[in-house]
């Protein structure tokens, strides 16, 4: 039986697509195998005989280049912690390992360990702050959505929901009559993060926020 939390998590079309084709494999039991180019941030991969958390993904198209894209991804030994940056063709072959995403709220840090809390049996979940200082910026005790992604029984990273909502802490006055206007403002949240705010937006406010290209969504709703 496949467990529940083995399951991908997708918010997007694209992700559910993917889903699909990882549920398809895991009740047959065919190889988990995508190409290079569905793999997203965050993914677990088995690679040269071990375990890799992939952070970052940039994608090109070398000049001149008959073939499809070319994937730079930065990935994390599960185990050791260790960084290898590797390059692959779009149309590589990729190993997912087995993967696990428990849903958690932030419960506390201490020092430079921040613990989560799985919301159905409390399991505590300790995270290094350099291991997840990109998501730290969204993160606050009010984030709802959040995934541990455990591998081999061990939490490895956050997973954030497509978008946040947070409240802004410091910005300049707004500007009424402003919201006609596609002029911004930045914005300082209590993470740290900052984003541009449209000129009507004022410091108190709860705003949306997309985590992927941190970018202001609309007002939160009341």
């Amino acid at each position: 039986m496949v467990k529940k939390s083995a399951l991908p998590h997708c918010n997007t079309w694209s992700d559910l697509a993917f889903m699909l084709f990882s549920i398809h494999n895991l009740l047959l039991g065919i190889p988990k195998m995508p190409k290079a180019s569905d793999i997203k941030k965050n993914t677990a991969v088995e690679y040269n005989n071990g375990v890799y958390i992939i952070r970052d993904i940039e994608r090109s198209v070398p000049q001149g280049r008959a073939g499809g894209s070319i994937y730079r991804m930065r990935m994390y030994d599960v185990v050791t912690g260790s960084k290898i940056d590797e390059v692959f063709k779009d149309s590589d072959n990729l190993n997912l390992a087995d993967l696990a995403r428990n849903q958690v709220m932030f419960s506390y840090a201490d020092g430079d360990e921040y613990v989560f809390m799985d919301t159905e049996d409390y399991t505590p979940y300790s995270l290094d702050k350099a291991t997840i200082a990109d998501e730290l910026l969204f993160i606050t005790e009010d984030t709802q959505g959040l995934q541990v992604l455990i591998v081999d029984d061990k939490p490895v990273s956050i997973e954030l929901p497509s978008a946040v909502e947070m409240v802004i802490t410091e910005t300049d006055p707004s500007i009424k009559g402003a919201s006609a206007s596609a002029r911004t403002k930045p914005a300082i949240m209590s993470t740290g993060l900052t984003i541009q705010v449209p000129e009507y937006i004022a410091s108190g406010e709860k705003v949306k926020i997309n985590t992927t290209d941190h970018k202001f969504m609309s007002r939160a709703d009341k």
